[in-house]
C-alpha cells in the first residue's frame, strides 16, 4: 500500500552496489516540478558529481519554479539548466539555481559514497 498524500510523496533511492537511501518530495515547494516527476517515476540515471551533490539526467524540461541558489543538506531538487535530478548531501550549494522539491529522510551518507557512472533509481515508496 502507498504511503503518499497528496502533499507528500515518499520516494526510496536504489544505488547499484552501494545501497538505499529514502526521501519525500513535497508538492508546495514546486509544485508543477514535483508533479512531472510523479508521474515519471520510477527513473534511473548514472550519478555525476558537483562538489558534494549527486545529479543525473532525466527526461524532464522544466522552467525555474520558486527556483533557489542556496539549499540545506539533504535537498532533493531539479536543475532546470541541466534537465537533472539532484541530491545535496553536504554544504555545498548549486551552480545554478535549482527547482528544491524535498529533502532525503534516511540514510543521507550514502550518497558520499556514490562514484561517478553508478546507476541510480528513484521509485515511490
Amino acid at each position: 500500500m502507498s504511503k503518499e498524500s497528496l502533499s507528500r510523496v515518499p520516494v526510496k533511492f536504489l544505488v547499484e552496489e552501494v545501497g538505499e537511501a529514502e526521501g519525500e518530495l513535497i508538492r508546495y515547494f514546486a509544485p508543477r516540478t514535483v508533479d512531472a516527476i510523479v508521474k515519471l517515476l520510477p527513473v534511473e540515471g548514472r550519478a555525476a558529481r558537483w562538489k558534494e551533490e549527486i545529479y543525473f539526467e532525466i527526461p524532464v524540461k522544466m522552467g525555474e519554479e520558486k527556483a533557489k541558489s542556496t539549499v540545506e543538506n539533504g535537498a532533493i531538487a531539479y536543475w532546470p539548466m541541466g534537465n537533472a535530478f539532484c541530491i545535496f548531501y553536504g554544504e555545498s550549494q548549486p551552480y545554478s539555481p535549482v527547482n528544491v522539491m524535498g529533502k532525503v529522510t534516511k540514510n543521507l551518507h550514502l550518497f558520499e559514497q556514490i562514484g561517478s557512472g553508478k546507476k541510480i533509481r528513484v521509485e515511490k515508496i
